[in-house]
């Protein structure tokens, strides 16, 4: 299968409400339409997630990122500019998203990926998709495919076939929370 082909299935899936393993610019992800209730629900199902703790998602560029953010604070494009490693921003004023990605405090966890097929997955699939790790909630990510519990491959729709054979390592991105007036809070390293 081509890196084509395989995009276009992984896009078709989520457009129908599907839930994708795919490999991110981290760790393998569980990923969907970050606009689709129902399929956020389904991924903490698979994950068995307290639905509290809210779940991060993936864009493609910059304008995406605004889609999501009612107003992204200047120090975030200073982070996202001078970051030289994969790095989630938690921000406030979360928009145009599931309800149940959002957490209660009204933010996000986003992150722009720089990664060739989850870039390009986002770009082909126009929209924010979820980001979680492929894993049962409290177990180590998968680092590469094989790491993958069966019983999480068995429940998704579709499974990415790039960077199947990889095997890598690789580490869940910085976390990083930005407050309303300005605060940095280094959530993970």
């Amino acid at each position: 299968m081509t890196r084509e082909e395989d995009i276009r299935n992984a896009v078709e899936v989520m457009r129908r409400g599907g839930i994708i393993l795919y490999p991110t610019d981290t760790v393998w992800g569980i990923g969907c339409d970050a606009t689709n209730a129902e399929a956020v629900s389904r991924v903490y199902q698979i994950k068995q997630r307290d639905d509290s703790k809210a779940l991060i998602c993936l864009v493609d560029s910059d304008a995406r990122l605004q889609r999501y953010v009612r107003q992204v604070p200047d120090v975030a494009w200073q982070l996202i500019d001078c970051c030289d490693r994969p790095t989630t921003l938690i921000l406030d004023g979360a928009v145009n998203l599931a309800p149940n990605l959002i957490a209660d405090d009204g933010s996000i966890g986003i992150r722009i990926t720089q990664e060739a097929f989850s870039k390009e997955l986002c770009y082909r699939f126009q929209k924010a998709i979820v980001s979680t790790s492929a894993n049962i909630s409290g177990e180590p990510a998968a680092q590469n495919y094989r790491d993958i519990d069966p019983k999480i491959i068995e429940q998704v729709d579709y499974v990415c076939w790039t960077r199947r054979q990889e095997h890598l390592p690789h580490k869940p991105s910085s976390i990083i929370k930005l407050g309303q007036g300005g605060e940095v809070t280094i959530i993970r390293k």
